[in-house]
C-alpha cells in the first residue's frame, strides 16, 4: 500500500523556509580543497568555507539570476551569488525544486544586468508540505534529474559516434 499524505500544504514566504547568505570575495584566501562558486558554477578551490556542514541552493544576485543549483557543503560563493540554506524543517532537494519553479526573471530589479535582492527572494510566496512529504518529493525529483542527465549523456555519446 502506498503512503498517502493528508497534510495540507501551507503558504509561506521563502524567508520562512531559508536563510539567505551573501557570497564574498575569495581573493585573500589561500588555495585549498573547498570549491568556490559563482553564477556560472565552479571557479576555483580555497582553504575556507562560508558553509562547512549545510548544503544550500545557489542563486545569482547579479547576472544569471534564473539558474539555481545545489551547493554541497563545504563551499564558498562569490559576491554575485547568494547561498540559501534551508531551515531545519525543510529538505534541500524540495527547496531546490521550489527555486527551479520560480520565474526569477520576473523578479529582476535592474535596468541593466539582471539583479535580485534578499528582500525580493525572502518575500516570494511558496507552498510547502510536511518535512516527510518534502523528502519524498525531493527524492523523486532528484531521481528524475539523474535519469534525464543519464539519457542526455547517452544521446550525446550516440551523436559523437
Amino acid at each position: 500500500m502506498a503512503n498517502k499524505f493528508t497534510d495540507a500544504w501551507e503558504q509561506r514566504e521563502l524567508g520562512e523556509v531559508i536563510i539567505v547568505g551573501n557570497g564574498m570575495d575569495y581573493k585573500d584566501l589561500n588555495e585549498g580543497d573547498i570549491p568556490v562558486y559563482g553564477t556560472g558554477g565552479y571557479m576555483i578551490s580555497v582553504d575556507k568555507a562560508l558553509s562547512y556542514k549545510k548544503d544550500a541552493v545557489g542563486i545569482g544576485r547579479k547576472g544569471t539570476i534564473d539558474n539555481p543549483y545545489v551547493l554541497k557543503a563545504p563551499f564558498w560563493t562569490v559576491d554575485t551569488l547568494f547561498y540559501c540554506i534551508p531551515k531545519e524543517t525543510y529538505d534541500i532537494n524540495f527547496v531546490f525544486g521550489i527555486f527551479q519553479n520560480i520565474d526569477w526573471k520576473k523578479k529582476d530589479e535592474s535596468t541593466g544586468v539582471p539583479s535580485l535582492s534578499k528582500i525580493n527572494i525572502n518575500s516570494t510566496d511558496v507552498k510547502s508540505p510536511s518535512l516527510t512529504e518534502q523528502r519524498k518529493i525531493g527524492q523523486y525529483f532528484t531521481h528524475l534529474d539523474r535519469l534525464i542527465t543519464l539519457h542526455q549523456r547517452k544521446q550525446k555519446n550516440r551523436s559523437q559516434e
